[in-house]
């Protein structure tokens, strides 16, 4: 009984100095990168560019728990373990250091993004480069941390040997499960592949000005297998991928953002055109919203009572075109009704039978 009892005592010093040894193992591990951090966070504070924060904070977490799993690993080393413990210990490595890997990859993947964000500002008027750059780096970017996914996975898996043992097995039967599959994720395949044509052939970019489904609206997200319209009253749209590549839709920011507005309008057959033309002169180059390259009035049809007027302007963007036109609009009818109000749309009625002339009735 009393060498029983030395034997459980010494199996329990064992383990409460292993437990020990762990403990101040990751003490040490998060000491060290404390340090390490607040090392690196001075350094970057002290470059003129953001881009090193910004690789920074995305490393942190995963690198905290990489200075955890290397500490753990040589304190495992350094203690004598049972060999069933030290069998467990290295299943679960070939869990956590593949995932660490993987961590550590996809936080450089999204640093590498943002930093293209930081460099290419879309807030800028002539934004079209900023544009398809972040666009196309937001796609790859996803595309990537998707192909990371999978091969961490794969190589947490091909740690269990009964997995690795029955390879040969799952490949001889991939061909018969890769056609159910297929046809069972036919739709989501689609728009997968749809989002990697995205990327390079371009039709949308982030922040286009498009009309899609009768909607008005911004491109906010693009996804892999979906996009984000964000429409003009604050409503979103999701788009599937394939449909920007199957169907026709109008882009307005395609190749630049300047466009050409137009103002409609309808006034009397009698009316003064060339005084309505210098009014709208007037009108659009005092306007700050013209960016000063191109304005015009026209008629552009005639009817049995009215003149149709058109008054094109140029802007910098579609929501100052917007706001541009609606400046005309509101000042030449103001100008019309109380400068010209003869150039009001009047209908002209001619009543036979009692000899009396014609007559008018207006109409605004």
């Amino acid at each position: 009984m009393v060498i029983g009892d030395l034997g459980l005592s010494h199996l329990w010093e064992q383990r409460l100095a292993a437990a020990l040894t762990f403990a101040i193992a990751i003490a040490i591990a998060l000491v060290s990168y404390r340090i390490a951090m607040l090392a690196l966070r001075r350094f970057t504070e002290r470059t003129p560019t953001r881009a090193d924060n910004v690789v920074v904070e995305r490393i942190a977490a995963p690198l905290r728990w990489i200075f955890v799993a290397v500490a753990l690993s040589m304190a495992g080393r350094a203690i004598d373990l049972p060999k069933y413990q030290a069998a467990f210990g290295q299943q679960i490595a070939g869990f956590v250091i593949p995932a660490l890997v993987g961590w550590m990859v996809i936080a450089m993947i999204r640093a590498v993004n943002d930093i293209v964000d930081l460099r290419y500002d879309v807030s800028v008027a002539d934004n079209l480069k900023a544009r398809r750059k972040r666009t196309r780096y937001a796609i790859l970017t996803r595309i990537a941390v998707i192909c990371v996914v999978f091969i961490t996975l794969c190589m947490m898996l091909l740690s269990i040997p009964a997995i690795r043992s029955v390879g040969v097995t799952l490949m001889a039967s991939a061909g018969l499960a890769g056609l159910a599959v297929g046809a069972a994720a036919q739709p989501a395949l689609k728009n997968l592949i749809a989002g990697f044509q995205l990327a390079f052939t371009e039709p949308i970019r982030l922040d286009d000005v498009v009309i899609i489904e009768g909607e008005w609206g911004r491109i906010e997200e693009i996804r892999l297998t979906y996009v984000v319209v964000r429409i003009w009253d604050e409503r979103r749209l999701v788009v599937p991928v394939s449909k920007f590549l199957e169907d026709s839709f109008q882009n307005w920011t395609r190749s630049n953002a300047q466009l050409l507005g137009s103002v409609f309008f309808y006034v009397d057959p009698s009316a003064d055109v060339a005084r309505l033309r210098e009014r709208a002169g007037l009108i659009v180059q005092d306007n700050p919203r013209w960016d000063k390259r191109f304005w015009n009035l026209q008629v552009t049809d005639t009817t049995v009572d009215a003149l149709q007027l058109r008054v094109l302007a140029t802007a910098q963007d579609a929501s100052i075109a917007f706001d541009l036109r609606c400046d005309i609009r509101e000042a030449l009818m103001r100008y019309i009704a109380t400068e010209m109000p003869e150039a009001i749309v009047r209908r002209r009625v001619q009543a036979d039978g009692f000899g009396h002339t014609a007559v008018t009735d207006s109409q605004p």
